[in-house]
């Protein structure tokens, strides 16, 4: 008897994973963010998200305030890239063009 191989040059397509997701009362609502800075070194980047507020300060200037911050791998920032590319591609299609804000203060323009 003679066995018979199969040469494979393909790797295994990748098998859909569930994970359960899991969040305690305080962090389950989320946040509001209206402006986000990124910033990155070497080994990570840094996306802080920002609520810009309506008010000014004492001097006129723009008040944000840090709402969350998330470091994390630049392997991982790309792939965050292309989700938002491809959901923001779907949301068009679904409910039209999304303009970009243009009532940033001139600071962060």
């Amino acid at each position: 008897m003679v066995a018979r191989m199969e040469k494979h040059d393909d790797p295994p397509a990748p098998t859909a994973q569930q994970i359960a997701i899991q969040a305690d009362a305080s962090v389950a609502p989320g946040v509001y963010s209206n402006l986000m800075m990124i910033s990155h070194r070497r080994e990570e980047f840094v996306l802080d998200f920002l609520f810009v507020q309506p008010q000014r300060g004492p001097n006129g200037e723009a008040v944000a305030s840090l709402r969350s911050r998330v470091v994390t791998t630049p392997e991982h920032t790309k792939r965050v890239l292309r989700a938002l590319e491809e959901n923001v591609r779907r949301y068009e299609a679904a409910f039209g063009p999304i303009q970009e804000a243009t009532d940033l203060p001139s600071v962060l323009q």
